[in-house]
């Protein structure tokens, strides 16, 4: 329990992955640190519910393991990251197309040797496939049947495009790319000089699941470092669950740093004051919650819309045979943006004999999201879903900040000497920006409280997670 009168360098509001990785930085450099949550678990949207040997994460977000704050974040050493296949799987015109690039390809050359060798995947046994119709989602204005012939990547001669245009833009310094003109992702995707099938046979449902935005409004410069990540790492899970992320940097913190159950109801810029304990004194107060709480902390700060996610987890004894690949709709035919055998990826997520597959819908979802969700997937995965078993279905209205353009990505953390604000909403909205903007606010609070030279200038020696 705490003692009210218990007075620290630092009060760190929110033991989200921002807040944490903060802190982490801080008592790094000498500086003591107490970290208050509100809830009675770290984590925050990063949260995984057991149910029966299951793990199933509330949200689900894609992490790439070329995020750099993975491997510079203190006490993530013993990170493991679980990766999908390589590149995506495109389900388009009843077949199961394999896209993405290899790390490491150079040139136009390498890019279709790159393609070519990711052309075939796995195929599962499927009904001929009847006309496809537009799918009608709430909230979503969805076009007529578009036209392709072959794959929806096009020719080989598309594909190596396609190709060299990503590993052009995995050797791109981010610097150049957020120097280029903003627009909405969506126009952006139509000036970059590949063919139209290419764009929406595989951009755009690939930036929908890496951004979780159907309607590609994000900024196109935070939807070219999200295609820089993907085309220059390897998209992966946490092993164990979201919720492994956030417990391990809070598990390694020294002891009796972090305290859940407590609620903040004001901050100052040398004290909070709580529910549980009254005032707690300190020489600056980080604010690490999401942006409509921290708004209800600091009047005036902006509260940006959300996007709205939906993730339904279903079991079965039989799964698809798409293995370890995360399977994205070129056609758009229903809800389901993206899905995948999750238990093929990260195994300690199902129990022995049981198969894990989660689905993502994006946006608003239908009225009777489990049955328009089945529909849907066994159009994808070609073998029937009616037996499977609904774990849970896990909706969170505010899910993701948006970042329509014009986009702050370096949006200030220091509001006041003495009182500084951080997460996803000061950055990207993602886990990189989220354990960002962390690094960017422990870095402000160092230099004003003197306690060394920026960590921007000094960093600790890297921990880099290990791969499975």
């Amino acid at each position: 329990m705490l003692e009210p009168a218990y007075q620290a360098d630092v009060v760190v509001v929110g033991a989200g992955v921002a807040g944490l990785s903060a802190a982490h930085r801080l008592t790094s450099a000498g500086v003591t640190t107490m970290v208050l949550e509100a809830a009675h678990g770290v984590g925050g949207r990063m949260a995984t519910e057991k149910v029966d040997g299951f793990r199933l994460d509330r949200i689900g977000q894609l992490l790439s393991t070329a995020y750099p704050e993975l491997r510079l974040t203190p006490g993530l050493g013993g990170l493991v990251l679980r990766p999908f296949a390589p590149g995506v799987l495109l389900h388009g015109d009843g077949r199961h197309h394999r896209a993405g690039v290899q790390a490491g390809t150079r040139g136009a050359r390498g890019a279709l040797h790159a393609v070519r060798a990711l052309a075939s995947a796995p195929r599962p046994p499927s009904a001929p496939r009847p006309p496809r119709r537009p799918v009608a989602v709430p909230g979503r204005q969805v076009s007529a049947p578009r036209s392709r012939s072959g794959a929806p990547l096009g020719t080989a001669v598309d594909q190596a495009r396609l190709g060299a245009a990503l590993t052009r833009l995995a050797g791109t310094p981010a610097e150049r790319l957020l120097a280029r003109p903003e627009l909405p992702a969506s126009e952006a995707l139509a000036a970059r000089g590949l063919p139209a099938r290419t764009i929406d046979g595989f951009l755009r449902p690939l930036l929908a699941a890496l951004l979780c935005d159907p309607d590609l409004t994000t900024s196109s410069r935070c939807a070219d470092l999200a295609l820089r990540a993907f085309a220059s790492g390897r998209l992966c899970l946490p092993e164990g669950g979201a919720e492994a992320l956030p417990e391990l940097l809070a598990s390694t913190l020294p002891a009796g740093t972090v305290h859940t159950g407590v609620r903040v109801t004001s901050v100052s810029t040398t004290s909070v004051t709580t529910a549980e304990h009254g005032e707690i004194r300190c020489r600056a107060v980080l604010v690490a919650t999401g942006a409509r709480a921290a708004a209800e902390l600091l009047p005036g700060l902006r509260v940006p819309d959300f996007h709205p996610v939906t993730v339904v987890h279903h079991t079965t004894d039989e799964p698809p045979g798409t293995g370890a690949s995360l399977l994205l709709d070129a056609d758009l035919g229903g809800p389901v943006a993206h899905t995948a055998v999750v238990s093929r990826i990260d195994p300690s997520r199902a129990p022995a004999g049981r198969a894990l597959v989660s689905s993502t819908v994006l946006g608003r979802p239908p009225g009777d999201v489990d049955t328009a969700v089945r529909m849907h997937l066994a159009r994808l995965y070609g073998v029937p879903t009616a037996r499977w078993e609904t774990l849970a279905v896990h909706h969170t209205a505010e899910a993701v900040p948006v970042m329509r353009p014009p986009h702050d990505l370096r949006r200030p953390v220091r509001l006041l000497a003495g009182l500084y604000v951080c997460g996803d909403h000061r950055d990207t909205s993602t886990v990189q920006g989220a354990l960002h903007s962390g690094h960017r606010a422990s870095a402000a609070i160092l230099a004003d409280l003197g306690a060394g030279r920026s960590m921007h200038v000094a960093d600790p020696v890297p921990t880099v997670p290990r791969a499975a």
